[in-house]
């Protein structure tokens, strides 16, 4: 069934019927699309534009269409041009004609607008929840390993002496911002489209927040030709996606090094990870490598998405049709990817005795003796050299610093006294200052 046709004189081709159709990918969209078409009915009624028995019939049918599809007794499949349409022709089947009223003051542009918000709304709050679920598995990982100490590096050079809990930590920031922005998202499309018509409303007298109110929308949105043609909060969500896994995957790529060999900090559990069908010793960290590799595809959406909105004029094209699978396929690699990241952090086994001999072998202790020199009245800059020296003697001795005797030490600033022992070993260094704050939890 089409919802149009009336001033064509020719049949549409039927390559151009392929072309043309979403139902297949809009099969994401059926259950916002029913809920969004009872709402509509039941404005109808109460605008009197359908009478009660009309409106009964259509909501019953529209409930029925729903409970069939749940259970498998109706399935999404067709010549039909979309969801709207399917959704429309089955309605018509089964309760007659009352079923072609249910489109009166609406267009498929306002009734796509309205389906596609409520679907970003729902996947941006079960997005929210996973990343929730996320964070508090963090959160028990980093909090059983608060006394672990290991490198914490930047250029991926060994820094300064940090614990694998306040590591972690890192992330659950991450994340908490993520969930942030993902709320904003929500708050920013929460306006609803429904009632806009194809670009200019409709001559019918309705009530357009009985339909944003059943729907859950905080008001309808403001302007018709905006309402039809807005998909910047598809554009805001999959920018949001795009940075959801972007720290995935960087928590992926530290997660791919600590479990290499050259690393042995973890242990990634074999739940997670696969074999080689030729090197038997093998263990590849595939899930957190998957992770890494789809953050490109996301991303890839979201400048699909960018692209083809950019040189549409007001208000809808079917250029507009094209962005919703990206849509549809960003939410499930995210939503996948934060669940997996889930059950790896869960799972970690942590190698502290590994991470604590990379410390030693770092000279982590190096930023802590030039503290140590300012408090004894040695201006920084010449404490950063100092220390700069002794490091370059260490590794021509073949030693670290902690091993070094007072007399070697001495040679380099007579600043130092016996208690540069007590400074510079790696468990108290956390324990002076804010680093404190690492040991806190």
């Amino acid at each position: 069934m089409k919802l149009w046709g009336g001033r064509f004189t020719k049949e549409e081709d039927k390559l151009m019927e392929v072309f043309n159709s979403s139902l297949e990918e809009d099969l994401a969209l059926v259950e916002e699309d029913i809920a969004g078409s009872i709402a509509h009915a039941e404005m109808l009624v109460h605008c009197k534009i359908l009478s009660q028995k009309e409106g009964e019939k259509i909501l019953q049918g529209l409930h029925n269409i729903k409970q069939d599809i749940e259970s498998g007794k109706l399935t999404v499949e067709g010549e039909h041009e979309d969801i709207h349409s399917f959704v429309e022709a089955t309605l018509t089947e089964m309760i007659g004609e009352a079923g072609k009223k249910l489109h009166t003051s609406r267009s498929r542009n306002d009734q796509v607008a309205t389906d596609l918000k409520l679907y970003a709304k729902k996947q941006a709050l079960e997005t929210i929840r996973a990343l929730q679920s996320l964070n508090d598995s963090l959160e028990k990982t980093a909090a059983a390993n608060r006394q672990i100490i290991m490198p914490g590096y930047t250029h991926l050079q060994r820094a300064q002496v940090v614990t694998f809990g306040y590591h972690l930590r890192a992330y659950i920031e991450m994340f908490k911002r993520d969930i942030k922005r993902l709320e904003h998202t929500m708050e920013n499309l929460n306006e609803s489209p429904l009632g806009s018509g194809a670009l200019a409303g409709t001559t019918h007298t309705i009530d357009r927040q009985i339909t944003a109110e059943k729907l859950g929308f905080r008001k309808p949105t403001v302007n018709f030709m905006d309402g039809v043609s807005d998909r910047d909060f598809i554009i805001e969500l999959l920018s949001d996606f795009s940075m959801i896994m972007m720290h995935l995957s960087r928590l992926s790529e530290e997660l791919i090094l600590w479990s290499s060999q050259e690393f042995s900090f973890i242990k990634i559990d074999d739940a997670y990870a696969t074999g080689s069908s030729i090197m038997p010793q093998k263990k590849n960290p595939d899930a957190a490598e998957l992770i890494r590799g789809k953050t490109g595809k996301v991303y890839g959406a979201l400048v699909a998405v960018l692209t083809t909105m950019k040189g549409l004029p007001l208000a809808y094209n079917k250029d507009m049709q094209e962005v919703k699978l990206p849509m549809f396929q960003a939410v499930d690699e995210v939503l996948l990817s934060v669940q997996m990241m889930d059950k790896m952090v869960t799972t970690l086994q942590v190698n502290g005795e590994q991470m604590k001999q990379a410390i030693k072998a770092g000279f982590l202790n190096a930023t802590e003796v030039a503290d140590y020199l300012v408090q004894k009245g040695v201006p920084f800059r010449d404490a950063h050299g100092i220390v700069g020296a002794i490091v370059l003697y260490c590794e021509e001795a073949g030693k670290s610093i902690e091993q070094l005797t007072l007399e070697e030490l001495q040679k380099f600033s007579d600043s130092m006294e016996e208690d540069i022992f007590d400074y510079v070993e790696y468990t108290n260094l956390l324990k002076r200052g804010n680093k404190q704050e690492m040991l806190s939890k």
